[in-house]
């Protein structure tokens, strides 16, 4: 079991499998990229198995999410879902990506064992996308969406980040669109965790901005507390349902008290949360022959030192080094 000392249980694991992705979105990192971890710093197919086995078998990890930088990217994802799916007991298992590459892998990856997926897109103009990403690649996001969700990788979640001036107005054309294709759309604060260090709260789109934006158009009921339990989404019924819709507010409406993650870097790193300064090493403790039973030690002690909250509201808050391309967000 992942305890921390506030009680909180992780039973949810984010895998980031690569540091690298084929866009170059504004909040995330320069139009130039970022220098990529080299190969031999990776973890290979076979350690990151090895590490998702002991936290199913071990740890207690019931749900694994692989995430990037751009999952799709990594060579050997699908034989890497497909042994994670052979597991005792079987995690649950879905996929954070940029959906660029999926209207090729969603059938493989739906027979592989993956059983959903979550696609970033921030934006139904075209121009605003290749504006937001500097990448022209609009189409294709929305093909491999269309692809998941005939695969049957669903309920496809769609994960869109507002901006000023970019795409702040388009809330309800996001959620009109998402709920004609049967897609959960979720709505989340743009975070602090870009390469350039450039995020500032003042301007930034607020949780209460798109809620406000959102019922010049609809009806939304809240579910409560209840309903969303651990989950970083708030959630709100769409006009009456069956159709929802999410709002993660990390800065402005924090959930840190529910928290049931767990981090592994695409290098072996454990991270107790998105916003961490401290890292925790599996990959030499693996590489250096420790068993089973030692990394699983280790891991237990990294998550017993888990913070209290992410320390947004602190003034002395800093940044993490890592950006969110690295950490598996």
């Amino acid at each position: 079991m992942l305890l921390d000392t506030y009680g909180r249980v992780a039973t949810d694991l984010r895998v980031s499998l690569t540091d690298r992705c084929n866009l170059r979105c504004t909040y995330c990192m320069p139009e130039e990229g970022l220098q990529w971890l080299g190969k031999s710093d990776l973890l290979t197919d076979e350690e990151i198995v090895r590490l998702i086995r002991i936290a199913v078998t071990q740890l207690g990890i019931t749900e694994v999410r692989f995430t990037g930088g751009e999952p799709l990217l990594r060579p050997g994802l699908v034989g890497i879902v497909e042994q994670c799916a052979a597991l005792e007991p079987r995690p649950k298992m879905s996929l954070t990506t940029n959906g660029i590459g999926l209207k090729r892998t969603a059938q493989a990856l739906k027979a592989a064992g993956l059983d959903r997926v979550n696609v970033s897109l921030d934006t139904l103009r075209p121009e605003v996308f290749k504006t937001l990403t500097r990448r022209d690649r609009h189409k294709d996001v929305i093909e491999g969406m269309a692809a998941a969700r005939e695969a049957g990788l669903t309920p496809v979640k769609v994960n869109a980040v507002l901006m000023p001036g970019l795409n702040e107005d388009e809330a309800p054309d996001l959620l009109a669109w998402a709920v004609e294709n049967e897609y959960e759309l979720r709505f989340i604060e743009q975070m602090p965790l870009d390469a350039q260090h450039g995020w500032k709260r003042d301007g930034m789109i607020t949780a209460g901005d798109i809620l406000e934006s959102l019922r010049t158009r609809f009806t939304l009921t809240e579910e409560g507390a209840d309903e969303r339990g651990s989950a970083p989404a708030e959630r709100w019924v769409v006009d009456g349902g069956p159709a929802t819709v999410g709002v993660i507010a990390s800065v402005t409406r924090p959930f840190c008290g529910a928290c049931d993650r767990t981090r592994l870097t695409a290098d072996g790193q454990i991270r107790t949360c998105l916003f961490a300064t401290e890292e925790s090493d599996l990959r030499s403790a693996l590489r250096s022959g420790a068993p089973d039973e030692e990394i699983a030690r280790l891991w237990k002690v990294a998550m017993w030192g888990k913070k209290a909250g992410s320390g947004l509201d602190d003034p002395s808050f800093l940044q993490p080094d890592r950006p969110m391309s690295a950490i598996g967000g």
